[in-house]
């Protein structure tokens, strides 16, 4: 959530922010409100001082012995107003919050201005796209050719952009899983937390998917949770409400969780394949920054990721987000692509995000500083990284002539050692 008192006394920051977001929030719907709001707080405590008054001139009548009945009818009244205009202003908090949740966040000096994703910055790339002599197949078919996948049984358990991952395939997605988990924990600072997959309105609201995001929500019928649709909300929620110590910071947690997105407006787009599923795995890495710090833990956290990849030998590139491509909560955003041979071209395997105090007031997260007031900690999050598009991106990549698949180095060790995956 964006600070109010910035926008009320440098409302421009805002305008130029949501401009370069192409957003159509209009600031001077804010202004109206926020004046509303002023005038009907000045004039309640400017009724209730008339109320003290009144009373203190009651109390003194009574005790002088003299009738205040007129007076009695008078405070009545003013009772009656106050509390009119205690329920008026109240609504008119309710609706600066509501206008406020709903504004993103504003981008970081350093991110690129541009309208989509055409305006992205390429940072760099790393690794060669293979060169194949053979007509080489998109993984799904790799997948279903060797048996391990399969999006017809799944269509008949539930429905479209689902998958049964059977055999060698479902132990490969579990060796990721350890993988991932292993590095972050092992080789690095996280903290391996298994959170539930199911979080309340409150929480959903902390990390911004509330209000804004809800049709790409999977909502339960009868109870007020939600399916979560990334790690990132319930482990960047294990600390609202909580006040820090700077000695804590940097914290980060890991956690390997079911995903579940609605895929909103997607529709025929990636209907084939691991891509874009309803439902699919993913390792999330989330740190608390102090402010001073997060922009450099956020290059830590993009370079964790990149360095999966790099460990699975995949080729990727990595580029910096632009102002109009940017995710709500985000203040800078870098995405990590791998090679996809089948689509001749990169797709987004991990985002990696510094939200700043973005959530931090949302979900009033805070850290004390030594002999210092708190102050709102930073928030990051990213991918590290989701097991169906780095299956899909082993399928397209590690395929072999005759219909094998080679199991990359890294991962032979969680595989029972296992080199290749040979057709029946």
């Amino acid at each position: 959530m964006i600070d109010l008192k910035l926008i009320q006394k440098s409302p421009d920051v805002l305008v130029k922010a949501l401009a370069d977001r192409h957003s159509k929030i209009d600031v001077a719907e804010f202004q109206q409100l926020d004046a509303t709001r002023r005038r009907l707080l000045a004039e309640v405590e400017t009724l209730k001082g008339q109320s003290n008054a009144a009373s203190k001139a009651v109390a003194q009548c009574k005790r002088n012995g003299e009738s205040a009945d007129h007076m009695m009818a008078e405070l009545s009244q003013l009772s009656a107003r106050i509390k009119e205009l205690d329920g008026a202003a109240e609504a008119a908090k309710q609706a600066v919050e509501t206008w406020l949740m709903a504004v993103p966040n504003i981008p970081d000096a350093s991110v690129p201005v541009g309208k989509d994703e055409t305006e992205n910055v390429e940072v760099h790339r790393v690794g060669t796209p293979r060169t194949f002599d053979f007509p080489f197949k998109e993984h799904h078919e790799v997948g279903i050719g060797l048996g391990g996948l399969d999006f017809d049984r799944a269509g008949k358990l539930t429905g479209s952009r689902f998958v049964v991952a059977k055999g060698w395939a479902a132990r490969l997605e579990r060796a990721l899983v350890n993988f991932y988990l292993d590095t972050h924990t092992l080789q690095e600072d996280y903290i391996e937390v298994n959170p539930p997959f199911m979080v309340n309105r409150t929480t959903m609201t902390g990390t911004g998917q509330l209000p804004k995001f809800e049709e790409d929500l999977f909502k339960l019928q009868n109870w007020d949770y939600f399916l979560i649709p990334t790690a990132e909300v319930p482990l960047t929620n294990l600390h609202a409400g909580d006040v820090l110590d700077e000695a804590q910071l940097p914290l980060g947690y890991t956690a390997a969780t079911p995903c579940f997105r609605s895929e909103a407006g997607s529709y025929g787009k990636d209907t084939k394949g691991l891509i874009r599923q309803h439902q699919f795995i993913k390792v999330e890495m989330v740190r608390f920054a102090h402010p001073d710090d997060s922009f450099h833990q956020l290059d830590l956290m993009v370079r964790s990721a990149e360095s999966l990849l790099e460990k699975l030998e995949l080729p990727y590139r990595t580029i910096t987000l632009c102002t109009g491509d940017m995710g709500f909560g985000s203040a800078k955003t870098f995405d990590i692509e791998v090679w996809l041979p089948a689509q001749n071209t990169y797709r987004e395997i991990s985002s990696c995000s510094n939200c700043i105090d973005f959530q931090a007031r949302r979900a009033n997260i805070k850290f004390r500083p030594k002999g210092g007031k708190p102050q709102w900690v930073h928030t990051l999050n990213g991918s590290g990284l989701p097991t169906g598009r780095t299956m899909a991106a082993i399928l397209e990549n590690y395929q072999q002539k005759d219909g094998s698949l080679l199991i990359p180095t890294a991962l032979r060790p969680y595989m029972n050692n296992i080199e290749v995956i040979e057709p029946k």
